[in-house]
């Protein structure tokens, strides 16, 4: 059975093992016990070192001894990552071969879409948990013959906290936010856009219905991570993808670097078809 991430991080903090930990865990952390929090914050930092060693091991494993090309896409739940690598996937060329890793709590309905495509797919479902965590993802590429592949595409769970600690190896990490979401929606969630290497903000058709300020959440990402590119679009009506598009191809062929991409606002003007691109 695999192991959680919870387990693992009780594993290390009390030494039990899986079984005797279930018990116990509501007394763990009880009011008015004495406990040494800097030998917690020290176990628990470790265990994130575990997690970060094996990401390691992951990238260079698909990446380097298989040569996958590998991008993850995180956001909330709606954001729109999903149709987002679906105008990815019908750009790609017909001799690529691509395969999907799908992070969802529940169900597969993510998954079935992608099949659609024609892709290969992978649904993880992680009940409790969050995030995808480097182990899960190993789990999932047993389902893809790697030397079949030329593209990987990983969409983790839809949330804005957990997925930052927990990186997956993957050459980029696209973060996908809405305007439905609110145009305070970068500033509430700085940790996650540090993690990341580009940012996308979605559905851009209904900002003005919604009350978002585009260029407000443009800037924030700039005050949040500096020189990180941001790309405006209506995915649902393939807009404004083609710069996305771009700048992955750019990044597999080396001519973009993480956290070094130039500082640019990639901008559609949905009335004239246009991209421009704002330092």
């Amino acid at each position: 059975m695999h192991r959680t991430p919870i387990d693992r991080l009780l594993a290390a903090l009390f030494g039990r093992s899986q079984r005797s930990q279930r018990a116990p865990i509501a007394r763990a952390h009880r009011f008015g016990h004495d406990h040494d929090e800097s030998t917690e914050s020290e176990a628990a930092d470790d265990v994130l070192a575990q997690f970060r060693e094996q990401a390691q091991a992951l990238h260079e494993e698909v990446v380097h001894d298989h040569g996958v090309f590998v991008v993850e896409f995180l956001g909330a739940t709606g954001s729109g990552k999903t149709t987002l690598v679906e105008r990815l996937i019908e750009r790609a060329p017909n001799d690529e071969q691509i395969g999907v890793v799908v992070g969802d709590v529940a169900g597969d309905d993510d998954a079935s879409r992608f099949r659609d495509h024609g892709v290969s797919v992978a649904n993880v479902t992680t009940g409790k948990e969050c995030h995808l965590d480097p182990g899960l993802l190993e789990g999932a590429l047993s389902e893809f013959d790697l030397d079949e592949l030329d593209r990987l595409y990983v969409e983790n769970v839809g949330n804005m906290v957990c997925p930052a600690d927990f990186p997956l190896g993957a050459q980029a990490r696209v973060l996908v936010v809405s305007t439905t979401e609110g145009d305070d929606v970068v500033r509430k969630h700085p940790l996650l856009f540090e993690a990341c290497d580009a940012a996308v903000v979605n559905k851009v058709d209904i900002a003005d219905a919604v009350g978002a300020d585009l260029d407000r959440m443009a800037a924030d990402v700039q005050d949040v991570v500096p020189d990180m590119d941001v790309f405006r679009t209506n995915a649902r009506a393939d807009e404004g993808v083609d710069d996305l598009a771009s700048f992955l191809a750019n990044l597999r062929t080396g001519d973009h670097h993480h956290h070094g991409h130039g500082n640019h606002d990639h901008a559609h003007d949905d009335h004239v078809g246009t991209h421009d691109h704002h330092d």
